[in-house]
C-alpha cells in the first residue's frame, strides 16, 4: 500500500457520527504471541453488533505501543471491513511528529475515518512544542483527528483554543479528569475559537464513573471499555445516565462500577489487562497482554467474574434493556 485511498463521497461529518457508546476494543494475539486477526475481527464485529456508535481501533485498550506498524495497519484495516460504513473507525496515532505521522497514513490507507491522537512519546513538552505536533499531525492527512489530554499531553485552555482553529482537529479526548481545567478549556474554545461544534469526550479509564460529574460540563460523549467485555451493563448504564434514571445509574455505580475502579487501581496497567480478561471470561481468547503489561493476578481474575457476575444480573433487572 504506497498511496491512499480514493476521497470518500460526501456524508456525515465524523463528529456528528459519534452519538452514543465509543467501543475500543483489545487487540487479540494467539498462543505464540502473534497477531489473531480471526479473534480481533469477531471481537470488533461483536461490538458493532452489540450497538457500538463507534470502533476505536488500537488505542490505549488495544495496545498501541504494543504494535508494530504492519500489525497496526493489518488491525485497522480489519476493523474498517468488519464496520463496513456501518459505524465510523478511528484509529490510534502516537509517539514522536515523525512517528504518530507515519502511522497516522497507515490508518488513512487502511481506510480509517480519523485519528485519536496520543500523547507524545516520553517529552515532556511546553505548549508552543504541542501544538506544532498536533498541528502537524492534523496537516498529515485528511482524517479528523481527536487530541487526547492525559500525563504528559496537558493543555492550557489557550492551547485548545489554538487546536480548536487548526483545520482537521475535531475535538479533544479528557482522560486527565482536571474538572477545574476542562470547564476552562470549553469556556475558552467557546469564546476564542467560537467552538460550539468542537467536540468533548471523557476519557478517563472507567468513564462511567466520572459521567454524571461531565455531563454537568456538557460533556456526553465517552469511552467505555466495560462495552468491549460487558456491553449489556455498559449499554444499560449509557441509556440510564441519558434518561435521567438515577436510581440505576446509582445502583450500577454502587454495584459494579466503584468496585471494578477498586479492582483496577489495584495492578499497573490492570484497566487494560483487566479488560482484556473480561472479554476471555466471555469467552472470546483474544489472548494475553504483552509485555511491558501484565496479567492479571490469579486472586484479582476471581474478584473480575465474580463482579462481572453480579454486573451483568444488575443490568438484566433494569426494566427494558433486553440484557
Amino acid at each position: 500500500m504506497t498511496a491512499p485511498p480514493p476521497p470518500a463521497a460526501a456524508g456525515p461529518r465524523l463528529a456528528d457520527r459519534l452519538d452514543g457508546l465509543l467501543f475500543f476494543p483489545v487487540t487479540a494475539y494467539g498462543p505464540d504471541g502473534a497477531l489473531d486477526l480471526t479473534a480481533f475481527r469477531a471481537h470488533v464485529r461483536s461490538g458493532i453488533d452489540a450497538g457500538a456508535a463507534a470502533v476505536f481501533a488500537c488505542c490505549g485498550t488495544g495496545e498501541f505501543p504494543a504494535l508494530g506498524p504492519e500489525e497496526f495497519a493489518d488491525c485497522v484495516a480489519a476493523a474498517v471491513e468488519e464496520a463496513a460504513g456501518r459505524v465510523p473507525v478511528i484509529a490510534g496515532t502516537g509517539y514522536g511528529t515523525a512517528l504518530a505521522v507515519h502511522f497516522a497514513r497507515l490508518a488513512h490507507r487502511a481506510g480509517a475515518d480519523g485519528l485519536l491522537a496520543l500523547p507524545p512519546y516520553l517529552v515532556v513538552a511546553g505548549q508552543d512544542g504541542l501544538l506544532r505536533h498536533y498541528t502537524a499531525l492534523a496537516a498529515a492527512t485528511g482524517l479528523p483527528v481527536l487530541v487526547y489530554q492525559r500525563d504528559n499531553a496537558v493543555f492550557a485552555p489557550s492551547t485548545v483554543a489554538a487546536l480548536a482553529r487548526t483545520p482537521g482537529i475535531i475535538g479533544l479526548k479528557d482522560g486527565l479528569g482536571d474538572l477545574d481545567l476542562l470547564q476552562r478549556i470549553i469556556s475558552a474554545v467557546r469564546t476564542e475559537a467560537l467552538g460550539e461544534d468542537f467536540l468533548y469526550v471523557n476519557g478517563l479509564p472507567t468513564a462511567e464513573l466520572t459521567g454524571p460529574a461531565y455531563r454537568g460540563l456538557g460533556v456526553r460523549l465517552y469511552s467505555s471499555a466495560v462495552f468491549a467485555f460487558a456491553p449489556e451493563i455498559a449499554l444499560a448504564f449509557h441509556r440510564a445516565l441519558a434518561t435521567g434514571d438515577h436510581d440505576t445509574v446509582q445502583r450500577l455505580l454502587d454495584g459494579f462500577y466503584r468496585p471494578l475502579v477498586e479492582l483496577r487501581n489495584q495492578g499497573r496497567g490492570y484497566a487494560v489487562s483487566l479488560v482484556k480478561a473480561g472479554v476471555r471470561l466471555r469467552g472470546l481468547d483474544v489472548g494475553e497482554v504483552r509485555p511491558p503489561l501484565s496479567e492479571p493476578a490469579p486472586a484479582h481474575l476471581k474478584q473480575l467474574a465474580a463482579l462481572l457476575h453480579h454486573g451483568l444480573e444488575l443490568a438484566a433487572a433494569v426494566p427494558g434493556t433486553g440484557a
